[in-house]
């Protein structure tokens, strides 16, 4: 038999008062059948003196299994060796319930039950032993399972068990979800601890952990698989908010869905990437050393030595993506290195070298004698010889003019670099009636900018000349056109595509193609030249330089017909 455990008995006792002839007649106390609870999954056993499950159980316990070979002898003291019966119940969680196997092996009798639903009914007196299993699904929840065994005659044996399907093609019902889920964060240690409350699943295999950083999803692999209901962890130490979440999976492979998201914020400890794009720029009150800004930087340092392989000291700190270093001294080369720190305090590693000296800070005198004269090819624009003993260059800008008459401004474009030993610049440009302004601005060898340093300069305006031909290119042609300027002798360039030329069109193959250029002095597109049927290109070397230029190319069709005319221009310097 069974060894019993986890039984609580109460005896009380109950007056038994008789009715006779002359009155009421009270008896001693007799002791009632005793209250016995068994803590789940253990089962109550009852064992009764009869077949039925009549009256006063003779005995009740607890047993921790249905699993007994009684044989002749009786079950219990003061019971009989034949016609005896015992019950075992029990209520307990089935987590998500799913596909159950019940086995009995018994003789004689045994019935179970499901919620009083019988699953299983042989109910006979035998001589041998007799064995069944039975499929049953139990729904997610609790439920009591109750075992009644009888045994009328001969040999007392009886055995029976309930034990999951954990066959992946049987069991397709998931976990229950864990729950009871926290996290806490130890931030000396750097680690994070996870707790949860233990599933009541049967089939259960074990717990899978996931970890996400915030803003992101759970991945598919799971951090770690564990069959405890804690699990410790070391995120990044990057100062982020990490959230886990716990999984349940059975034996079958089904995986439940994650508990509830805990968060925690890990310790900083991670330093900052390292600084990158260093650069040194001369100003007047010493060498300003920048750089590019560091993702989570709270600072930097800036770290120097005389030279790439030798002793850096620290020489400042500042919250910005540059350092004016005002104890270096002119014309002396330093080398940079540069550490980007956190709010935490996480110093980086250093930059890589980088080299610097203070240079020249003295600007070049301001341009003078600048004059500018309209042209066909846009403006001529000339100045005096600028006196600067280390000039470079000269950059020549135009701009356009903002404002109303009382007060314009001259917003100026990127200019063109010029050669020191030049006082000119043909400026091309498509003229065609625009007002400008321009300034000549002085460069030495330092890169010292006139225009830079003082923000003054003379500034001239012109008005172009409009060359823009009276006669408009219609819109609608077959075909594109496009027009490159001449470099040297060859002559502008024209290339042009559709109608059969470079690609082929919707439209059918041109027998030939017709070059126009515009005459301003006849106010007409004057034909200079024709192409036969798939040229692309024609190069005029007939076009006058120093002058914009406006063309037009037509295909001739079959019936002698022309199309209508693609156009382009072309504004070539005047030749040396």
């Amino acid at each position: 038999m069974n060894a019993t455990r986890r039984c609580t008995s109460t005896a009380s006792a109950t007056a038994v008062v008789l009715a006779t002839a002359g009155g009421l007649l009270t008896v001693a106390a007799v002791p009632a059948s005793a209250a016995t609870t068994c803590t789940s999954p253990v089962y109550k056993r009852q064992f009764f003196a009869n077949t039925a499950f009549s009256g006063t159980p003779k005995r009740t316990d607890c047993d921790s299994a249905v699993d007994e070979k009684w044989g002749a002898n009786a079950p219990a003291s003061g019971l009989p060796t034949n016609n005896f019966a015992v019950r075992w119940s029990v209520t307990r969680d089935f987590g998500s319930g799913g596909p159950f196997a019940l086995s009995v092996a018994v003789q004689d009798g045994i019935r179970v039950y499901v919620d009083n639903s019988r699953k299983v009914d042989l109910w006979k007196n035998g001589s041998t032993t007799t064995k069944k299993t039975v499929n049953v699904t139990i729904p997610t929840g609790r439920h009591t399972l109750r075992v009644d065994y009888v045994n009328w005659t001969g040999s007392a044996n009886v055995q029976f068990g309930y034990t999951p399907n954990t066959s992946a093609t049987a069991d397709k019902v998931k976990p229950l979800t864990p729950t009871g889920a926290s996290a806490s964060y130890d931030k000396t240690t750097g680690k994070a601890k996870l707790g949860w409350a233990k599933n009541n699943e049967m089939d259960l295999a074990g717990y899978r952990v996931y970890r996400r950083l915030k803003g992101a999803a759970f991945g598919s692999t799971p951090l770690a698989t564990t069959t405890s209901t804690s699990y410790t962890d070391t995120p990044p130490a990057s100062g982020e908010v990490y959230y886990y979440e716990v999984r349940a999976y059975d034996r079958a492979g089904n995986a439940s869905a994650g508990s509830t998201d805990q968060a925690v914020v890990s310790a900083d400890r991670t330093a900052p990437a390292v600084p990158t794009g260093l650069s040194a720029t001369g100003e007047s009150t010493g060498l300003r050393v920048g750089w590019s800004a560091v993702e989570g930087a709270a600072s930097y340092r800036v770290y120097r030595a005389a030279t790439a392989q030798g002793t850096y000291t620290l020489v400042g700190s500042t919250g910005k993506v540059s350092y004016v270093d005002t104890s270096a001294a002119q014309d002396v080369s330093y080398s940079y290195r540069v550490t980007a720190l956190d709010a935490a305090g996480n110093e980086s590693a250093r930059s890589v070298p980088l080299s610097g000296t203070r240079r020249d800070l003295t600007p070049p005198s301001a341009v003078t004698g600048v004059t500018v004269v309209p042209t066909e090819y846009g403006f001529a624009v000339s100045w005096d010889a600028n006196p600067t003993p280390d000039l470079a260059r000269y950059v020549v800008r135009r701009g356009e003019l903002w404002g109303d008459d009382d007060e314009k401004v001259c917003s100026l474009y990127p200019g063109y670099y010029v050669s020191a030993d030049t006082t000119s610049y043909a400026y091309t440009t498509v003229p065609d009636g625009d007002e400008s302004c321009f300034i000549v601005d002085a460069i030495d060898d330092a890169g010292n900018s006139a225009f830079q340093w003082t923000g003054e300069a003379q500034i001239v305006t012109a008005t172009e000349l409009d060359m823009t031909p009276s006669v408009a290119t219609p819109e609608g042609s077959p075909l594109r056109l496009e027009v490159s300027a001449a470099a040297g002798t060859e002559g502008n360039r024209l290339t042009w595509s559709g109608l059969g030329a470079s690609e082929e069109g919707p439209s059918a193959p041109a027998l030939g193609f017709r070059i126009y250029r515009w005459n301003p002095a006849t106010a007409d597109y004057e034909k200079i030249d024709e192409a036969p049927a798939g040229a692309f290109e024609y190069f005029d070397t007939g076009a006058r330089r120093g002058t914009t230029s406006y063309y037009w190319v037509t295909g001739v069709m079959s019936d002698g017909t022309e199309t209508l005319p693609a156009g382009d221009m072309a504004v070539t310097a005047p030749t040396a």
